[in-house]
């Protein structure tokens, strides 16, 4: 059993992230407890990947509830030719930290069967090694996905009245995703997950160097994030990370810490300022 409650307010708290500014919806990484029997989470919660050559097994849940009309945004890392079908993307009532272990080895029918779940299959060919997609639940509780900058309408009927968890099943071919953000566009400004650093670029991009993107938050700190335990860069996420910056975030290697000096002056993590002098290297 992952965890129990029998307050529901209690599992809530529990769950959702601080917000660090007010155009920031809080991280979002997959649940690092509730996860499927044949998954591995890396890379600070955001990269899942199957960890033997199976179609099951392979569930998976956002970190905290997320918001109606909240965008999240994914890419395929890596797919396999032995098996049919493909991700399937849906939301849940039911907190990931009130589910027992092991998990259920299908979204589809295994958790759509019960009430609270809603999940989609997407088509095999939006899912290839390098495709990205995103989708959301709509104010009428309906379930959209956009690939290949087409939407569609998948699934109607979403139960709006409580908390909703993203819930995904990196099923049948689908051997690796990796979580990129998600966004909210309000009336007046577009609200961004956190921390925001550049992702992997490609299926390949274990060894690729990529560059740090936009940060979406704007004020205060990000200092409850915490360092996925193989201490990897969260820039390159190749190398180990060496760097301990001034607000504590030991989260750089050597060569992405002089680029992000350089560029940002800023830790990728809590936005907070690095002085030429002021990062350890262990």
């Amino acid at each position: 059993m992952v965890k129990k409650s029998n307050n529901t307010n209690s599992v809530l708290q529990s769950e959702v992230s601080h917000r660090c500014s007010s155009r920031c919806l809080g991280p979002l990484t997959f649940h690092n407890q509730a996860v499927g029997e044949k998954v591995r989470l890396s890379h600070g919660g955001r990269l899942a990947e199957k960890t033997e050559n199976t179609f099951k097994n392979g569930l998976v849940f956002s970190s905290r509830p997320v918001k109606v009309q909240e965008k999240i945004r994914l890419r395929v890392q890596r797919d396999s030719t032995n098996w049919q079908g493909a991700l399937r993307v849906g939301f849940t009532t039911m907190p990931p930290s009130a589910r027992s272990l092991p998990l259920p080895c299908m979204a589809i029918p295994n958790l759509t069967g019960k009430p609270g779940h809603w999940a989609v299959p997407v088509n095999e060919s939006y899912c290839q090694a390098g495709s990205e997609l995103e989708f959301w639940v709509s104010d009428g509780g309906s379930i959209y996905v956009v690939v290949s900058n087409r939407q569609h309408k998948l699934l109607t009927g979403v139960d709006l009245s409580q908390p909703l968890w993203a819930m995904i099943d990196v099923y049948g071919q689908t051997r690796s995703i990796l979580l990129l953000g998600s966004e909210k566009k309000d009336l007046f400004c577009t609200k961004r997950s956190c921390p925001a650093p550049e992702p992997l670029t490609s299926p390949d991009a274990y060894s690729h160097f990529g560059s740090v993107s936009d940060f979406s938050c704007d004020d205060s700190s990000c200092l409850d994030m915490k360092m996925p335990e193989d201490i990897t860069c969260v820039v390159c996420m190749v190398k180990e990370a060496r760097i301990t910056l001034p607000c504590g975030h030991r989260c750089l290697c050597k060569p992405c810490n002089s680029r992000v000096f350089q560029e940002f002056g800023t830790c990728p993590l809590c936005r907070h300022k690095i002085t030429a002098s002021s990062a350890l290297i262990l």
